[in-house]
């Protein structure tokens, strides 16, 4: 545990004289002190190599930052691809982690809407409210710090890790994988404080990113029929959300038998594995379908698939959404002539969704058991063993571990 706190939440004032770092806010007559926290996290200190649990500094919230408390965090596959040193935009030493919820300890100056206290959910994409993109409703990619994001810095250039003397970059703004964490406020949204964290957590990237696939990208339609490419945990997120949005058909394609069962548990109709054709996948889909689905989802992050998934949809009206992030430097391809007669290609990130307004919603949608997420962990594990994580996930044996801090 942090060596400033044993219980949570830790209070936002600091009084001891010995503070190695204190920062004074103007709030007349009084003064905030806030010094350096100094506190567990998993350093990926090289690409590669497996994160190593260290003792890190974490430096005070700055103007319009938030410092959290973590208190459970999941792993997911881009945590996995950046650590493997595929992400051309990697960069190390780094704290990974960007599916996390915590509570905040503290506040830098000028955070009006978040106070120490607060139960909140870390964002990797922020939504501050004011940039084009954000007023924008046809989008969620507020671009308001993702110049210094995307070099895992703060809004101001500098990072506030740091472990052995060393800078420690910060990783999709969130950097969970630490039992304190910085934020930007605008990365930040505050929760029912009654949702248990160690099952909202994953509202922050991978459950979100499904289900919002499918009702504000794809905005599936009641009675329509769709398929599911790839049946991870975004699969079954996308599933989810066809289910809700009333879907009658949803089929799931997946190479590996063994998700079948828990697929169907999330409302899938049917499963197929595209190994068991001697076709492709497509032409099987457009057969079971007299000429195609409506809307059609890859989870995967191949290509190939990519591919597969449009061409499957029905020609006139079938919309295929590409959910999947893949690798750096790679492109899709199809005929001209399958967009000329009316399908549609789209993409998504985090499922469309204004971050810091949405996720509170999610939340209560939750809580009413609207939604599933409980049924997305498989596994539970310490701190200590977070590299146990990365490995179920390699073996295809999770589907989300989440990782307690």
């Amino acid at each position: 545990m942090a060596s400033q706190q044993e219980s949570f939440p830790a209070p936002a004032v600091y009084t001891s004289p010995s503070a190695l770092h204190i920062v004074l806010l103007s709030f007349p007559p009084l003064f905030v002190l806030l010094w350096v926290i100094k506190c567990k996290a998993a350093v990926a200190w090289e690409a590669g190599k497996p994160v190593s649990i260290e003792e890190v500094e974490v430096a005070p919230p700055k103007a319009h930052e938030v410092r959290i408390k973590i208190i459970a965090t999941a792993v997911c596959h881009t945590d996995a691809y950046t650590l493997s040193g595929a992400d051309p935009e990697g960069s190390f030493p780094v704290i990974l982690g960007h599916e996390g919820a915590g509570i905040v300890e503290s506040v830098g100056e000028g955070v009006t809407k978040l106070k120490a206290g607060d139960t909140v959910i870390p964002l990797y994409i922020p939504q501050c409210g004011e940039c084009k993109f954000c007023l924008n409703p046809q989008t969620n990619l507020c671009q308001k710090i993702r110049t210094t994001q995307g070099k895992g810095l703060m809004p101001d250039g500098t990072s506030r890790f740091t472990c052995k003397g060393k800078t420690i970059l910060h990783y999709m703004g969130t950097s969970t994988f630490s039992e304190y964490t910085v934020v930007a406020d605008i990365s930040v949204a505050k929760i029912d404080p009654l949702a248990p964290l160690d099952k909202v957590c994953l509202l922050g990237c991978g459950v979100s990113t499904g289900y919002g696939a499918a009702v504000n990208t794809a905005k599936v339609e009641p009675g329509s029929t769709c398929a599911i490419f790839g049946l991870g945990g975004v699969g079954l997120a996308v599933i989810m959300g066809c289910k809700v949005a009333g879907a009658s058909r949803i089929i799931g394609v997946d190479i590996n038998k063994d998700k079948f069962a828990k697929a169907k548990e999330f409302g899938a109709s049917e499963c197929i594995n595209p190994q068991d054709f001697s076709k492709p996948i497509q032409e099987v889909l457009i057969e079971m379908t007299d000429g195609g689905v409506d809307y059609s989802f890859e989870c995967i992050g191949n290509v190939k698939v990519m591919r597969a998934a449009l061409e499957a949809c029905h020609k006139g009206w079938g919309v295929s959404v590409v959910v999947g992030v893949a690798a750096a430097g790679e492109e899709i391809a199809t005929r001209p002539f399958q967009l000329v007669t009316g399908r549609t290609w789209k993409g998504t990130a985090f499922g469309g969704w204004k971050s810091v307004e949405s996720i509170p919603k999610l939340v209560s949608e939750y809580m009413s058991k609207k939604i599933k997420v409980d049924e997305f962990v498989t596994h539970s594990l310490s701190f200590d063993q977070i590299n146990e994580a990365f490995e179920l996930m390699h073996a295809g044996k999770s589907i989300r571990t989440v990782v307690k801090l």
